[in-house]
């Protein structure tokens, strides 16, 4: 089976459910997908012929991550507009709905089939909104049900969204979901894709998140051009940093009531992460500005800042499960 890939000047983006950088414009869209390998086939085509057809029908920019041996699952992006994103999808869908000799049935008689895109932690609250109104509204919008995962897949800092329905209702869903990214895409900066087959040994590992909780915002990369005016520059050590020229360097902003959970006590914590991942992380004395967060530093190679950021956002979310159950508790004691 042949494997379609995206164009080069698409793999920059580092967050796969974002636009890929601000100089690209605010109407970018960069939708990524998990699908099996039998999906992948039919996506792409006898010599990549279905995945051709489909960039020159919608412009969008679109391929399937390459096969990885004893993995069964691939990744599907597309990239272009809101509107080409989503007719893309649909087409993608109901392509595959027609190739199934047995298409799933849900609960309801108008679904047919469904999607797993994948998004950005960090963009969670954007696409579910206050209470759930959010994800309410796209619902009703558009006739699709939407599922979202509590956990963060392994080695990543992407969540799954379950889109199902009819492929009408899916693209339509897809479309109400890419205008909630691209109004907030600056909170996906620093998102750590998921890739299928890392990791996976260590899946028993992570913990489940007890809803979406905000409050965590990330900064781009100093590697990006663009950095936000708030964000104080962290310039790279000369010593440590100049004979490797993969080192690169990440900020984190995280809220002052969460930053002593990952320090924990006397350090505890944050030594294991450091120890762990190989990677320096730095913390701000003070608050970097009126938002109350602190800015957390990270120096490494790609991969350790990677492993540095799951560990950090895996201590973020046991804190939020810990919390959410303590006032339950207190609920139910006041009871």
């Amino acid at each position: 089976m042949s494997s379609e890939q995206l164009a080069p000047q698409n793999s920059a983006s580092p967050a796969g459910s974002r636009s890929p950088s601000p100089t690209s414009g605010h109407d970018v869209l960069t939708l990524r997908a998990l699908v099996n390998t039998k999906e992948a086939g039919v996506i792409i085509g006898k010599g990549g012929k279905n995945v051709a057809d489909l960039r020159e029908q919608t412009g969008v920019r679109a391929g399937v991550s390459k096969v990885i041996p004893g993995v069964h699952e691939r990744v599907l992006t597309v990239g272009g507009s809101v509107d080409a994103v989503a007719k893309a999808y649909n087409l993608i869908i109901a392509q595959l709905v027609s190739s199934s000799p047995s298409p799933v049935s849900l609960s309801s008689s108008t679904p047919h089939t469904s999607i797993r895109l994948l998004i950005s932690h960090n963009l969670m609250g954007t696409i579910i909104g206050r209470n759930g109104l959010k994800i309410k509204a796209i619902q009703d919008i558009s006739g699709a049900r939407m599922v979202a995962s509590k956990e963060m897949l392994p080695q990543s800092t992407e969540r799954i969204v379950e889109v199902q329905g009819s492929p009408d209702a899916i693209g339509h869903a897809i479309e109400e979901i890419g205008k909630c990214l691209l109004e907030d895409w600056e909170r996906g900066a620093g998102t750590v894709p998921f890739h299928p087959g890392v990791g996976d040994e260590r899946v028993g590992s992570r913990r489940s998140a007890n809803g979406y909780s905000g409050g965590l915002s990330t900064r781009k990369s100093a590697a990006d051009v663009v950095r936000r005016g708030s964000s104080p520059p962290s310039p790279h050590s000369p010593s440590t940093t100049q004979p490797q020229a993969n080192l690169r360097t990440q900020n984190i902003s995280i809220p002052s009531d969460m930053v002593g959970c990952i320090i924990g006590r006397n350090g505890s914590k944050i030594t294991e992460i450091r120890r762990l991942s190989g990677s320096k992380i730095s913390i701000a004395k003070a608050p970097h500005d009126e938002t109350g967060e602190r800015m957390f530093t990270i120096i490494g190679t790609p991969e350790a800042n990677e492993k540095a950021l799951f560990l950090l956002y895996n201590q973020l979310e046991s804190e939020k499960e810990r919390r959410v159950g303590r006032e339950q508790q207190q609920q139910e004691s006041q009871e």
